[in-house]
C-alpha cells in the first residue's frame, strides 16, 4: 500500500514544483517553504522540520522521521512597484522625447509553488528532491512609461530540481549533499531612444529573450550541540547560463523596420552561504535566527553578443553588491496539535547607488514582519499557513541611458525618479509522513 502511494504521490509532487513557475516574481526568491515564511525565513538552515530542509539545508534530512516525508506548498506574493517622474530628461540631436505617463504599477499577483520529498532509507542515511523556482522577476510598466529607454519589461523565471542525500554521522553531527539542476529563460524590453515619437507599443523596442540549463551543488552541515541548541551551515553554489536565443530590433524609421538576431548572454545567479541557530528555551519556546550572506557581485554588467561574430550588441550594467540578511524567529507550541510562528528579517539590497538601480529591478533594502502557524491532524499529517509583509526603503534612480556600441557609447537619457515598493506573501504548506 504505502509503495503505490508513494509512485502517485512522486509524478503529482514533480507536476506541482513546475506549475505557474511563468508567474514567479523578485530575482532570488525566498519563499521556498510554508512553514519558513511564518518565521520570515529565520533560522532555515538550523530548523529542519520538515521536508523543505532539502533546499534550506539538506543535512536537516538525517533529523525527519524515517519513512516518507513530503511536503507540497504554494505562495500567493503580491508585489506593488510604482514609479515617480523627478525630470527624466533627453541629450543629443536626433533623440526622440520622452512620454509622461509614469507607467502602471509594474508588481502584480504571482503564484510560487514548490514540493518536496525526503526518504529516510536507514537510520542514518536520507535521500530526497525538491523541485521550485529559486530566481525570478517579472515587471511591466507598459510601453508608454517615461523609462521606458532604461527598460518597460523584464520577466525571468528558474526552476530548479535538486536532488539531495543526507547522512547522519553520530547523534551530534549530520552532512548533506545535493545537486541542482536549473533552467533560466528570460525576456527584456527596452525602448529605442531615437527616431520616431513614441508611445505606443508599436513604436521602437529592443526585445531579448534567452534560455539556458546550469548544474550546480549546495552543501548543508547539523550540529546537535545540546539537546536544546542546534546549528546549521549550509552553502549552495552560483551558477553560470549561457542564454541562448534572440533579440529583435524593431526601428521604424528610415525603412530599417524589424531585425532579427541570434544572439547569447552569460547570466550568473550567486552563490550564498547560511549560519542559523535553533535554540529551545522550554517544551513551549523555541528561538530561531540566522545570518547570510550573498554574493550579489557575481551580477555585474550583462553584454548581449551577436552569435555569429561574438561582437557586443547591448550592454546592461547591474554593479551589484555583496549583501548580508539578519532574521530572528519564534515558534510557541500552544498546544500539542497547533504551534504558532513569528519573524522578523532584514536584507540588504545589492543596489548601492541611484545610477545602477534600473527599472525592472529597482531593488532597495527591506524589512520582513511574518505570522505563521502550524496545526497536525494527526501524527502523518500536518498544515502550515504563513503571511509576511515587506516593507521596501523608498529608492531613487539617476539611470544613463545610452545608444552606439559598447565603448562608443552617446548619452540619449536620464531617467530620474523614485520607486515606492512593497510586497504580501501568502503560503499555505501540506505536510504528510509515511
Amino acid at each position: 500500500m504505502t509503495k503505490k502511494l508513494t509512485m502517485r504521490l512522486i509524478p503529482a509532487l514533480m507536476m506541482f514544483g513546475f506549475a505557474g513557475v511563468a508567474s514567479a516574481s523578485g530575482f532570488q526568491l525566498q519563499n521556498q517553504t510554508g512553514s519558513g515564511n511564518g518565521n520570515a525565513f529565520a533560522g532555515a538552515a538550523a530548523a529542519a522540520e520538515d521536508a523543505g530542509t532539502i533546499f534550506f539545508n539538506p543535512a536537516g534530512m538525517s533529523l525527519l522521521p524515517r519513512g516518507h516525508n513530503i511536503s507540497l506548498s504554494g505562495t500567493l506574493l503580491n508585489r506593488s512597484i510604482k514609479f515617480n517622474n523627478k525630470g527624466s530628461s533627453i541629450s543629443g540631436a536626433g533623440t526622440a522625447p520622452l512620454p509622461t505617463d509614469e507607467g502602471k504599477d509594474a508588481g502584480g499577483l504571482a503564484l510560487l509553488p514548490a514540493g518536496y520529498w525526503a526518504w529516510g532509507l536507514s537510520p542514518d542515511l536520507t535521500v530526497g528532491v525538491g523541485v521550485g523556482p529559486t530566481f525570478g522577476n517579472t515587471s511591466d510598466y507598459g510601453s508608454d512609461f517615461v523609462g521606458r529607454n532604461a527598460g518597460f519589461f523584464f520577466h525571468m523565471e528558474q526552476i530548479n530540481i535538486n536532488p539531495s542525500i543526507a547522512y547522519k554521522l553520530n547523534e551530534k553531527i549530520s552532512l548533506g549533499l545535493g545537486v541542482n539542476f536549473a533552467k533560466n529563460k528570460s525576456h527584456f524590453k527596452q525602448g529605442i531612444p531615437l527616431g520616431a515619437a513614441i508611445g505606443t507599443a508599436n513604436d521602437n523596442y529592443l526585445d531579448v529573450r534567452g534560455e539556458d540549463w546550469a548544474v550546480g551543488y549546495n552543501l548543508g552541515a547539523m550540529f546537535q550541540l545540546s539537546p536544546s541548541t542546534r546549528v546549521g551551515l549550509a552553502y549552495r553554489s552560483q551558477l553560470n547560463f549561457t542564454l541562448d536565443g534572440n533579440e529583435e530590433y524593431k526601428y521604424p524609421v528610415a525603412g530599417l523596420g524589424l531585425v532579427a538576431r541570434d544572439v547569447e548572454a552569460k547570466l550568473k545567479t550567486p552563490a550564498n552561504f547560511s549560519l542559523a541557530v535553533s535554540q529551545k528555551l522550554s517544551d513551549k519556546w523555541e528561538m530561531l535566527g540566522d545570518v547570510t550572506w550573498t554574493d550579489w557581485s557575481v551580477v555585474d554588467t550583462l553584454f548581449v553578443t551577436r552569435k555569429d561574430t561574438g561582437a557586443n550588441l547591448q550592454k546592461l550594467p547591474y554593479s551589484f553588491h555583496d549583501t548580508w540578511r539578519v532574521g530572528l524567529g519564534a515558534n510557541f507550541q500552544y498546544s500539542d496539535a497547533l504551534k504558532l510562528r513569528f519573524g522578523v528579517a532584514h536584507d540588504k539590497s545589492p543596489v548601492k547607488h541611484a545610477v545602477d538601480r534600473t527599472m525592472t529591478l529597482p531593488d532597495s533594502d527591506r524589512t520582513w514582519l511574518s505570522i505563521g502557524a502550524k496545526y497536525a491532524f494527526s501524527k502523518a499529517a500536518s498544515v502550515d499557513l504563513g503571511y509576511s509583509h515587506i516593507f521596501f526603503a523608498d529608492a531613487k534612480t539617476n539611470r544613463a541611458v545610452t545608444t552606439g556600441f559598447p565603448g562608443a557609447e552617446t548619452l540619449r537619457n536620464t531617467i530620474r525618479g523614485d520607486f515606492k515598493t512593497s510586497a504580501d506573501i501568502l503560503s499555505v504548506q501540506y505536510n504528510h509522513t509515511f
